[in-house]
């Protein structure tokens, strides 16, 4: 899902430093929108680092397999 997904909405708390809060009305932020983004980005994040973790094996594999034996398509590469 992402943050501008068309998704039922639900109202949650949320606490945030009141100074950074009066600075986003402030600058005319919508503090619900921006909090939705950063959560999405946060969870893009944590399943990036998570895939990464459980696919680290592989990426070894193959980076080692690259080290030892070149590309397997090197030669037909035209740059």
């Amino acid at each position: 899902m992402t943050a501008t997904s068309s998704s039922r909405r639900k109202a949650t708390n949320l606490s945030v430093p009141a100074d950074l809060l009066a600075e986003a009305k402030a600058l005319d932020i919508n503090v619900s929108r921006a909090a939705e983004t950063g959560i999405a980005q946060a969870i893009a994040d944590e399943k990036a680092r998570r895939w990464r973790e459980e696919n680290a094996k592989a990426i070894e594999a193959a980076n080692a397999f690259v080290d030892a034996n070149g590309l397997p398509l090197a030669r037909y590469r035209q740059f």
